[in-house]
């Protein structure tokens, strides 16, 4: 993998743990050489993880829509900042842009983006390997929800094991190496009646 994906709060309003952990993900992205893509936001997790990589002297592209684009909300120091029409082309973008992806803790955007991303892979649409940071155990009911999805039927367990979760960075990234695209649960899913 060479270039990220990460996706993350926003608010400045979360328990330090969360900020370090954002930091250190940036450093370690940028020690590894990988490009972190982002929201292009400077405030809570997501000014966290791209002051973590430019820490480090990594390369960090934002992707960010108009209203968003000010100086209260955007990172003036990333490598690259994307300026896209609206959030379905930004999150285009970000995948466009990216060989995997991480979800740090965050809220309800950084859930779609996370969810749209697992929705693609499990149609085929992308083939990439998918990581939640699980940082204070923060995922740990939502990974419990996938699970009983998954045994009430409504997901098949190849896609569930697709999403890898640790709260270590460095395992996770080691995981998301490790991921093999599940092809025949992707035809199994698609397939005509």
């Amino acid at each position: 993998m060479k270039s990220i994906c990460v996706f993350c709060g926003s608010s400045d309003s979360v328990h330090a743990d969360y900020k370090t952990a954002a930091f250190n993900l940036g450093m370690i992205l940028a020690s590894r050489g990988i490009r972190l893509v982002y929201g292009g936001g400077k405030t809570g997790l997501m000014g966290e993880v791209a002051n973590g990589a430019l820490s480090a002297g990594g390369e960090v592209i934002g992707v960010i829509i108009p209203s968003m684009n000010t100086p209260a909300l955007a990172h003036t120091d990333v490598t690259r900042m994307e300026v896209t029409p609206h959030m379905h082309s930004r999150k285009a973008k970000m995948h466009e842009l990216s060989d995997g992806y991480i979800a740090l803790p965050g809220g309800f955007g950084t859930w779609d983006e996370l969810f749209e991303t697992i929705a693609w892979a499990q149609t085929g649409a992308h083939e990439k390997p998918v990581g939640l940071l699980n940082v204070k155990n923060y995922y740990d009911s939502l990974l419990a929800a996938m699970d009983h999805a998954v045994n009430e039927g409504f997901v098949f367990s190849e896609h569930r094991k697709g999403v890898v979760s640790n709260a270590d960075p460095e395992t996770l990234l080691m995981l998301m190496e490790q991921y093999q695209h599940p092809h025949e649960a992707v035809k199994r899913w698609m397939k005509e009646e």
